[in-house]
């Protein structure tokens, strides 16, 4: 919650973190203006106040890109070398990302937000396509930005509009930044008691709460699965992770590659295996303090020591270098991914033996996440079965359908119970499951767009018109509910409509080739709607 009122707020802008923070700092000064300077505290803000100005030609899409000042504002203007018709002035609203390993920006067409399709990295000091656009040959699609993406660089963010993935009525963050209470929890009481009531202190937590707080940012897995009827942006400091997210990773992975690890590799470290709970996150960092560059060596060498305090190690083990970590936690190398951890945190006795410790196997297998069930496991196949993973379908079948009647009162699992039957032909089981998710939530937008599918393809196209247009008018900008919207209109021979809707769609991605390759067959709308 906000801790003062802002200009900020009158200005329907986010507060800044220093202007959040500002109670906190009346009592905790030194504090306060140490953590100012930390990447927690500059996590985000406004565009401006961390804007790279810099072009970037893309080969492969033929796409030039560029980010200026104009004026007060931040601006990504971008043009197609191949299609001179395709270009445009984009206002960037917000940084992302403290700029330790990159930065990218926000921006926003109408009530939609979404993320900039090239990032600065700092290892280059110049811009690149954000992570999987590298290689496309055409302009990527918009970007939308989620809240789920935003809850670990911005403080009090929102959920997007019932049935969106990326609408927000009014703010989508309150404060910019991390701030005290992203990781104190609720201040007021502590505030306005001058300090007598008690706040959240992480480190007198139970280890699973206390570790709740880091690991609810920095460990992200390779799947993650919202438990069934939580939120991850419901989280609160105090609580255990495990209640609002389960977390997988696939068995053989490598441990410095995937994003967001630091918590995992540290769990396969001897220091963490040695010390059990008595070591966490802040055994070796300070949250409200990074130490400048001079003094870095000293500060970490002094953790080391800590534990390592034989007198006769600390005075002859390796005296000609200080630096702990260049040897035991390498940097494990400059890529264009920004969530990856920038340092290894296994502690290698031996860091040159890197593939020891590995998982073995190919299943996905949960990390910090007690009390898993069978729904998550499944739903955390489904995820990866999503995202190409073809050879994982029999599983989450299976997995599935055991469960099938456990599963009417979880609307995540019925969609994934329905897509499935859908795709196996079972269209009438798969009604079913998508019609209990909309009992539910009647704004749910992925049991709207897919039963709208399968009644088309049942040739009920009054009933698919319907939900389909519910979903689009809510998320005009995601290019493939426009395409499917205007087929059906265009099976309906509503010629006018399915153009509408098309352009609509353009609209957020003027460089859509594939909307614009519709639109263009609307002529013959027969030929348009064909499968």
């Amino acid at each position: 919650m906000p801790l003062l009122l802002s200009l900020y707020a009158w200005a329907g802008q986010p507060t800044p973190v220093r202007e959040a923070d500002a109670a906190c700092a009346r009592c905790h000064a030194r504090i306060s203006r140490s953590y100012l300077t930390t990447p927690m505290a500059n996590a985000s803000g406004l565009a401006t106040e961390n804007l790279h100005p810099g072009g970037f030609l893309h080969s492969p899409s033929a796409t030039e890109y560029k980010v200026s000042l104009n004026g007060n504002q931040g601006e990504l203007a971008y043009r197609s070398l191949k299609a001179p018709e395709k270009f445009g002035k984009l206002p960037l609203l917000y940084f992302l990302g403290s700029g330790h390993l990159g930065t990218t920006y926000l921006y926003a067409i109408g009530d939609f937000l979404f993320e900039s399709p090239i990032a600065w990295y700092a290892a280059s000091n110049a811009y690149d396509m954000k992570p999987g656009s590298a290689e496309i040959d055409r302009m990527p699609p918009p970007l939308p930005m989620q809240s789920g993406c935003l809850r670990c660089h911005m403080s009090s963010v929102q959920a997007s509009a019932p049935g969106t993935l990326n609408r927000f009525r009014g703010l989508a963050f309150l404060h910019t930044g991390i701030t005290c209470e992203s990781c104190h929890g609720d201040s007021k009481e502590h505030v306005e008691s001058h300090g007598k009531e008690r706040i959240v202190n992480p480190a007198r937590l139970k280890p699973d709460e206390r570790d709740s707080v880091c690991i609810s940012c920095h460990l992200e897995g390779d799947v993650r699965v919202e438990r069934t009827g939580h939120s991850a942006l419901d989280y609160r400091p105090g609580e255990s992770i495990s209640t609002y997210l389960a977390f997988y990773v696939r068995a053989g992975a490598s441990l410095t590659d995937r994003a967001v690890s630091e918590v995992e590799q540290l769990s396969q470290s001897t220091c963490k295996r040695a010390s059990g709970d008595g070591m966490s996150c802040m055994s070796c960092h300070d949250p409200h303090d990074t130490p400048d560059p001079s003094h870095r060596a000293a500060f970490f060498r002094s953790k080391c020591l800590a534990c390592h305090n034989q007198p006769e190690f600390a005075a002859t083990h390796h005296r000609e270098n200080q630096d702990c970590t260049s040897c035991h936690m390498p940097r494990t190398g400059a890529r264009n991914v920004l969530h990856v951890a920038w340092t290894d945190h296994r502690i290698r006795k031996q860091p040159a033996n890197s593939d020891s410790d590995r998982f073995k196997g190919g299943d996905l297998v949960p990390i910090f996440s007690p009390g898993t069930s069978k729904r998550d496991l499944a739903l955390a196949n489904y995820m990866a079965l999503l995202e190409g993973e073809r050879s994982r379908e029999p599983i989450v079948w299976k997995q599935l359908n055991d469960l099938r009647g456990e599963l009417t009162n979880d609307k995540d699992a019925l969609n994934a119970l329905g897509n499935v039957d859908a795709e196996r032909g079972d269209y009438a089981t798969a009604e079913q499951s998508f019609r209990r998710a909309l009992e539910l939530d009647p704004a749910n937008l992925t049991a709207l767009s897919n039963l709208g599918i399968l009644f088309a393809k049942e040739g009920k196209l009054n009933e698919s018109l319907k939900l389909l247009r519910t979903a689009f008018e809510r998320n005009q900008d995601v290019p493939g509910l426009a395409k499917n919207l205007a087929r059906v209109q265009c099976m309906a021979g509503d010629a006018q409509a399915a153009r509408a809707t098309l352009a609509a769609a353009l609209t957020y991605g003027p460089g859509l080739d594939d909307v614009s390759q519709l639109l263009t067959e609307l002529d013959d709308c027969r030929s348009a709607a064909a499968p």
